[in-house]
């Protein structure tokens, strides 16, 4: 019964998003400030029917119910149970359930912490929450219901979870990465409410930019995970594949960074308001494209799900109706909002639009390398294959631009910045950073010499240095000599620092981990050793050892470094009991300034073993980075600006009631 509670709760959901989708926003052209309301309410117990349907299912896996079609695919008696619940969401139907909930989830959290808004605004913004919650709610139980029987005979203990997702990465990542795509609804929400109702102001500006922090956020953290995921569960060693899964993930991040520095502007000048809005709708359509790609059957991944023809031709024309009535509505709307103020030469509107068309660009890169082998085959042109030589050769110069333009904005005033401040202040760090850089690549690496001198590691350094250094002095600037102004700057602008900060850390991260990583792949016998770098591998014999539902052969490696014992590793080659799938476990001693990587691969016979063995150094801190940036974004949607501006609006509908 507990199936058909799920099933019913998820009904009612989908009847609460209709009326939501409706009335607030009928309420808002005819006046009734009650229908207005009522969207926060809907929007509250949407949010509990789908929590209620979500926890069904949760039941379903955890009590072993092959009768569903879903649980019987997905899990196994045999599975632990904390792989159990993340098998919710390990593939099609139950991520996206997991998608519904966090929308609602959203659309509650508008409710309940945007009541100081304009009631118009409001109930239209919850009114377009409500009818993307449609969209997704109809895909649910139409194409996609996770909670389909599965009769007359259920099977006695299921086919098992994909092994490639019976590890923690599949328990953190999917959820805060649909945080980051499902987030970027809000802003869009916000857009399409201002294109209906006329309003597109700096009050609008700071009432959705906490949004669009978090949601940018959230994606940071979920891209980090999942390339720190991908790094140590796949074997390969590699942090990112320019696989078509992973650049969807990408594309909305690209956007999303454009928007939050397009609104900053917006917000604290008045430019760049048809850009912002735009931006916002641009965001969520590529969230929704992710989407599209990812449950089509369209794409050959190791992320993509299982192929539907019908549940394609469904999120295609979801997609379509989303993407040309936004866009629609903007063509209408948009450019009689734009407010042109006067900015010239070196400014900081100049370089933030610099930022924005670097950004778009590298999007739309992605976006053609992604698509134009999907529309070649389309078209029968032929099979075509698009690789990261394509997606190195313009995405690399466009961050090289990106990272020195981000060192000359911070040097940068609104409206206008004379170029002998700009020397004065840039000078010196980039001296600093050409100097180090030129040095740098003879103190790193193994090979200590000029025959071994990486450029690549040393642009890296530079760029690296070169935003850090800016900011640096553009915090030595505003704090002087009184380090107490610290407590009085803005969270806004300490995110923005850390976020920075982060980038070059992250750039500094892949730059020297590609430049220096060196790597092996080895037939080994037991008592066989091998030399990469400073650091002797010895392979020193296999075990087989037994798993709650597989069994392993499990190797031990012991790495000496100048005949001291740095560490023991233990890979491992698993055979799954349900399907018999076989999966490589890599073990890895990690450190910020270097990971050793071994891996096991195949039997080859007579007690011999094919064996990688990497050293990658400073490849921590591309991860190390990715924390630091979504930390900075955090930090900045909790400026107490939008608190006291909710403050504020609330106190004076307060004495105006």
């Amino acid at each position: 019964m507990i199936a058909e509670f799920g099933h019913a709760a998820l009904i009612i959901a989908l009847c609460l998003a209709l009326v939501q989708a409706v009335v607030p926003m009928l309420g808002s052209f005819v006046g009734q400030r009650s229908w207005m309301r009522l969207g926060y309410s809907l929007a509250v117990g949407q949010f509990l029917f789908v929590a209620v349907s979500f926890a069904c299912l949760a039941a379903a896996f955890l009590a072993d119910d092959f009768t569903l079609k879903y649980v019987a695919q997905n899990s196994n008696t045999e599975l632990p149970s904390y792989y159990k619940i993340s098998a919710v969401w390990g593939a099609h139907e139950g991520s996206l359930l997991l998608w519904a909930l966090i929308l609602a989830g959203w659309s509650a959290a508008v409710a309940l912490f945007s009541r100081a808004l304009p009631l118009p605004m409001g109930g239209r913004v919850l009114s377009v929450l409500g009818a993307i919650s449609v969209g997704f709610g109809l895909f649910l139980l139409f194409t996609s219901n996770p909670f389909a029987r599965l009769l007359p005979v259920a099977l006695l203990q299921g086919a098992d979870l994909n092994p490639l997702l019976q590890d923690f990465g599949l328990i953190v990542h999917p959820p805060i990465l649909y945080m980051g795509y499902v987030g970027f609804a809000v802003p869009f929400a916000f857009a399409i409410a201002a294109l209906i109702g006329g309003q597109f102001d700096a009050a609008w500006a700071r009432w959705s930019r906490p949004w669009i922090n978090l949601a940018w956020m959230f994606l940071t953290l979920g891209i980090t995970l999942g390339s720190w995921w991908a790094y140590y569960e796949l074997g390969w060693g590699g942090w990112w594949f320019w696989d078509p899964v992973e650049n969807a993930s990408l594309m909305p991040w690209l956007v999303g960074t454009a928007l939050m520095h397009s609104i900053a502007a917006t917000e604290k000048r008045g430019v760049f308001r048809s850009w912002t809005l735009l931006l916002a709708i641009f965001a969520f359509s590529l969230s929704l494209l992710g989407t599209f790609l990812v449950r089509s059957g369209v794409l050959t991944s190791v992320h993509a799900f299982a192929a539907d023809p019908q549940r394609g031709v469904f999120i295609l024309i979801f997609l379509a109706i989303v993407i040309g009535g936004s866009l629609m509505l903007f063509a209408l709307r948009g450019p009689a909002m734009q407010k042109v103020l006067a900015y010239s030469g070196w400014s900081r509107e100049l370089m933030l639009l610099t930022n924005n068309v670097l950004l778009v660009s590298a999007m739309t890169m992605i976006l053609v390398g992604t698509l134009y082998p999907l529309i070649a085959d389309v078209l029968e042109l032929g099979k075509i294959s698009v690789g990261p030589p394509y997606f190195n050769f313009f995405f690399v110069p466009l961050v090289i631009g990106l990272l020195v333009a981000v060192g000359i904005a911070v040097t940068t005033r609104w409206r206008k910045t004379e170029g002998r401040l700009l020397l004065q202040k840039g000078a010196l760090p980039l001296v600093i950073s050409l100097l180090c850089a030129l040095v740098a690549p003879l103190f790193l690496g193994a090979d200590r010499s000029f025959s071994s001198y990486s450029a690549g590691a040393a642009l890296s350094v530079f760029l690296a240095l070169w935003v850090l250094a800016t900011i640096t002095s553009d915090l030595k600037d505003k704090i002087g000599t009184d380090l107490t102004r610290v407590a009085k700057f803005s969270r806004s602008y300490l995110g923005m620092q850390l976020a920075h900060t982060g980038l070059a850390v992250c750039v500094l991260g892949v730059g020297l981990s590609v430049a220096y990583d060196e790597s092996r792949e080895l037939r080994m016998q037991p008592g066989d050793s091998a030399q990469i770098a400073s650091y002797q591998f010895q392979f020193v014999g296999i075990d087989r050892i037994p798993g709650p539902n597989f069994i392993a052969h499990r190797a031990e490696v012991r790495v000496l470094q100048q005949d001291r014992l740095v560490t023991s590793l233990f890979p491992e080659k698993r055979n799954y009991n349900a399907g018999g799938q076989v999966m490589t476990e890599a073990a890895i001693d990690p450190s910020l300034a270097r990971d050793l990587y071994v891996s096991l691969g195949e039997p080859l016979g007579g007690n011999t073993w094919a064996i990688s063995l990497q050293v990658k150094p400073f490849v921590r801190c591309i991860w190390l980075g990715g924390l630091m940036i979504a930390l900075g974004g955090l930090l900045a949607a909790m400026d107490r600006r939008y608190r006291r501006q909710t403050r504020v609006v609330s106190a004076a509908k307060g004495t105006a009631l």
